[in-house]
């Protein structure tokens, strides 16, 4: 039996902070070998951040990277590492994981598949590899191999799939094992979207199974650069079994995973997978040898970190509260704000933001304490003298409730319910006279009255409007940073009012539509998250229908009376933007599921879609930054691009109303 120690990290970095990144780094280095851990994998491109966007085509990144990189060797003394960082190589920019071991550069390995989809835009930056090639590359005078290779470290034989290399039905693993390798390192930077940790552990226990190896895998954590969130989600397998586990969405710098890995059992493995036929030949041309001396350990019972709540069926409701939560306190520290401020109308929506910012607290003082979380926001000098929960929420959260002749009891009383529940910090403004004042002006300029009749969006729109310069100017005041309150089902048919509710630097429920929000609120008011309490007060909230309150109150205005059910809508949304269907196959789709409502109102409601989501693009591309929440996002810089002028999608249209009509004539 012969055992080594070994580490997956995850680390909170921050494109292009250098200092940051590299401090991050060298923690999880120190951690590394106070534990003696022979082996650690960091993130990919953990030198230089993920999320460094058009600057990776800058050359000063590319070396500053090789700076910090030769910054870090003195301090990999009895440890092998690898290290992410861009790398130019022959005029072209690679993405590469550059093992380092006792203080010295072995080599870099180059990704070979990009990740080109949805939130990733890898190409435009990099070029692939080719498998099987191998070359030299000087680094300040010394030259060392680079491409697709792998690592002899004493006698143990590493190799690499970066992020999207294990994601390809061709993954650089099966060669590897051909090879001989012992260990696979993945150094990756895979963004959160509900439910996607479960695939990640399919393809680290199918990898250690298949190839006969022990798989490390490494992922970034938190809100790295604005709209992705990471998980931080690390693992550790051998021969199809999960060996260590590391906890997710935490809110510390960096998190270490270890192992002990009995590498003669591994290498057992791969001679029972006989399915494996080895390359001996390749093994040599593509192997860097480096002497490597690994201390002797103990045998150690390995534990699984995983919290309890992942086997929850309110999976996904606990999910959205810890990324969000994470992503909201990594925004406003990155960003340097001094909290948040929520127009809080007594909905759901601005309700949901509310309770996001104090659950962000509760769970970052249950992690780290007050004292680290005061650390981590040492910038804001309001909070030092906190003592409590409370008194963080109090500084941290303001909410502004801004009425009009149009709002109701109900929604005043939520609003000053949940704000009282969530010890915020809460104001009351009447805004009538401000509404009066702009629609007086404008009658007076144009010649005659505005009325319902004839102006009633402009009428609906100016109330919106005129909340957005009181709160501006509290985030303003207090140095912090206004939110958006419009979320995913609204962006998609643009109900919302641009420099109103979409006021805001940050759209934090942007990426999520209505009727889960509306799911999560009675979760949370009922429920709540593993190891927090619930929020009775929610019911204030959850009771209601959502109106925007806006029209007269005698007009018993509501959301879906204005558009559509929510389900609805939300299902045309799915199999339009998501699954690219035409207006007659998304109604074949929704007959399915909801043709109780009829065929005619179904093709009505289909029609608007199309209608108000093409009528509405130039909306969505002025929306503060949202978080990617899954694969349905909506968002045009990093998800779903489409034209602000089209077509329409008339001609599907009148297709679509032509079967109806034939198929189900009108009495």
């Amino acid at each position: 039996m012969r055992l080594i120690k070994v580490a997956a990290a995850a680390l909170n970095q921050i494109p292009l902070a250098w200092e940051h990144n590299k401090k991050n780094i060298l923690a999880s280095i120190e951690q590394a070998q106070n534990e003696r851990v022979s082996i650690l994998c960091l993130p990919e491109l953990c030198i230089s951040g993920y999320g460094a966007e058009d600057a990776f085509l800058s050359p000063s990144v590319h070396q500053t990277s090789l700076q910090v990189l030769h910054e870090i060797l003195p301090h990999t003394k009895g440890i092998a590492v690898s290290l992410g960082l861009p790398f130019n190589y022959q005029n072209g920019l690679f993405n590469t994981a550059c093992m380092v071991a006792d203080g010295k550069i072995l080599g870099f390995v180059a990704k070979r598949f990009l990740a080109g989809q949805g939130i990733h835009y890898e190409p435009r930056w990099f070029k692939a590899w080719p498998a099987a090639l191998r070359s030299e590359a000087d680094v300040f005078g010394t030259k060392y191999p680079i491409g697709d290779l792998h690592f002899d470290l004493g006698g143990i034989k590493v190799g690499f799939e970066i992020c999207e290399d294990a994601w390809v039905a061709t993954r650089p693993g099966g060669t590897l094992s051909r090879q001989g390798v012992d260990m696979i390192l993945n150094p990756s930077a895979s963004h959160f979207a509900f439910g996607k940790y479960e695939v990640r552990k399919r393809f680290v226990l199918e990898g250690s199974r298949a190839f006969g190896v022990s798989y490390l895998y490494a992922n970034l954590l938190g809100n790295e650069s604005g709209r992705a969130i990471y998980d931080g989600e690390t693992m550790i397998a051998s021969a199809g079994e999960l060996i260590a586990i590391g906890p997710r969405f935490s809110f510390r710098d960096h998190v270490l995973t270890t192992a002990s890995i009995d590498i003669d059992q591994t290498r057992m493995n791969q001679v029972a997978a006989v399915n494996i036929q080895h390359d001996f030949e390749g093994a040599a041309a593509y192997r860097v040898e480096a002497d490597f001396d690994y201390p002797e350990i103990e045998p150690q019972t390995q534990k699984l970190l995983q919290p309890n709540w992942e086997s929850s069926p309110y999976i996904k409701e606990e999910e959205f509260a810890r990324a969000e939560t994470l992503a909201l306190f990594d925004y406003m520290r990155k960003s340097r704000s001094k909290g948040f401020v929520v127009s809080l109308s007594g909905g759901a929506d601005s309700s949901s933001i509310a309770c996001l910012v104090n659950l962000m607290i509760k769970f970052a003082v249950k992690e780290i304490g007050i004292d680290g979380l005061k650390t981590k926001l040492n910038y804001i000098s309001a909070i030092a003298e906190a003592q409590t929960e409370e008194e963080l929420v109090k500084e941290l959260l303001t909410c502004a409730y801004q009425a009009t002749r149009n709002s109701s009891d109900t929604t005043r009383n939520a609003a000053k319910g949940l704000a009282d529940a969530l010890n915020a910090n809460y104001y009351e403004f009447e805004i009538d006279k401000l509404v009066e004042g702009y629609v007086g002006m404008v009658s007076k300029a144009i010649g005659r009255d505005l009325n319902w009749d004839t102006d009633d969006i402009a009428l609906q729109n100016i109330q919106a409007r005129v909340r957005a310069p009181s709160v501006w100017l509290l985030a303003n005041i207090r140095g912090a940073l206004l939110v958006a309150t419009s979320n995913r089902s609204e962006a998609a048919v643009g109900y919302a009012t641009m420099d109103g509710d979409t006021a805001g630097g940050l759209a934090p429920i942007g990426g999520i539509d209505k009727a889960f929000l509306r799911r999560w609120l009675v979760w949370l008011e009922k429920r709540g998250p593993e190891g927090l309490t619930n929020i009775p007060k929610l019911e204030l909230v959850t009771a209601q229908t959502p109106t925007a309150e806006l029209r007269p109150k005698e007009q018993e205005q509501t959301d879906e009376k204005d558009l559509m059910p929510y389900d609805i809508l939300d299902a045309i949304e799915r199999a339009t933007i998501r699954d690219k269907k035409s207006p007659l196959e998304v109604f074949r789709i929704l007959q399915l599921s909801f043709n109780s409502y009829g065929p005619h109102k179904l093709g009505l409601w289909i029609e608007r879609f199309f209608t108000l989501w093409c009528r509405n693009q130039w909306k969505r591309e002025r929306y503060a930054p949202s978080f990617h929440l899954d694969d349905e996002n909506l968002d045009p810089k990093t998800w779903c691009r489409f034209p602000i002028l089209s077509g329409g999608f008339t001609r599907g249209i009148a297709e679509m109303h032509a079967y109806i009509k034939k198929t189900w004539p009108e009495k």
